[in-house]
């Protein structure tokens, strides 16, 4: 629920349209999830997760290690933004661009309500403990790294 109450963060005080670049960039809460390979099941158009990463991904931070350049260097990589966040459906649950525009809460474990990054790794919401590069995956093996539900 948007207030208007200059005590209330910033994330309950505007749309996600109406947020600065820099409070757009806090909602990310770092887990990595967004940057896990996909399957799209050509039959059904359902898409399950894989444990393979970008390449870009730094897995111990769950970050991506050419942020600016991503777009140039992965040229599939999709840029979440307010006008298209409705459409990315494959956006995990935890995610708080997701959560936020379903109109849902920040979960307690995301940074901007715990104050660390940590419980980001510590709640098993990021890909730290169980995400592999692209780089050590041959594309025609990804379908085998398929998961059927986070770890």
């Amino acid at each position: 629920m948007l207030t208007r109450n200059p005590t209330q963060p910033f994330w309950r005080q505007k749309s996600l349209a109406q947020m600065t670049p820099a409070e757009w960039e806090a909602l990310c809460d770092g887990c990595g999830r967004c940057c896990l390979q996909k399957y799209e099941n050509k039959k059904t158009g359902k898409v399950k997760y894989t444990c393979v990463s970008c390449y870009l991904l730094d897995i111990q931070t769950c970050r991506c290690k050419a942020y600016g350049e991503r777009t140039r260097l992965v040229p599939d990589c999709e840029v979440i933004q307010p006008t298209n966040i409705h459409k990315m459906c494959w956006l995990p649950k935890t995610c708080a661009y997701r959560r936020l525009a379903e109109g849902k809460e920040l979960a307690e474990w995301h940074p901007l309500i715990s104050g660390t990054v940590e419980t980001v790794h510590a709640r098993a919401i990021s890909v730290r403990a169980f995400a592999i590069s692209e780089e050590y995956v041959h594309p025609d093996d990804l379908e085998a790294h398929i998961m059927n539900a986070f770890p």
